[in-house]
């Protein structure tokens, strides 16, 4: 069972940066495919960011672009979202989600695993 546990989250202001890590209880890390999700209330989960397996490839959503950075570090079973400039649209639950394959997915429904989130509440 694959178990996927955030932190990082918090109030910053408009402007502010924070760093997301999600770290993996999964034997060989770098069989997944990984991505941050987040979900505003009374909207739709909506894709942000993901990386492959080696990290060499990322796809991020336009309106995070420039901003937002993913990255991960296998050794430490750990994927990472800096967030820098934010803004208060960013404000919402942000999720890790983890696929035992390899490639680069935007899809939420290709993501078997997801973790419990975390809350990112960006003040004007």
């Amino acid at each position: 069972q694959v178990q996927l546990v955030e932190s990082g989250g918090g109030s910053v202001q408009a402007g502010g940066s924070l760093r997301l890590s999600c770290s993996a209880s999964v034997r060989t890390f770098s069989n997944y495919a990984m991505g941050w999700f987040r979900q505003a209330p009374g909207k739709a989960r909506e894709f942000v960011a993901a990386i492959s397996w080696s990290g060499g490839s990322t796809e991020y959503a336009d309106s995070v672009k420039g901003r937002f950075t993913i990255s991960r570090d296998n050794a430490k079973n750990t994927v990472y979202l800096q967030m820098n400039s934010l803004k208060p649209e960013d404000t919402a639950v942000y999720y890790c989600a983890a696929d035992y394959r390899k490639g680069i997915f935007s899809k939420s429904y290709v993501y078997d695993y997801w973790g419990q989130g975390t809350q990112v509440t960006v003040s004007s």
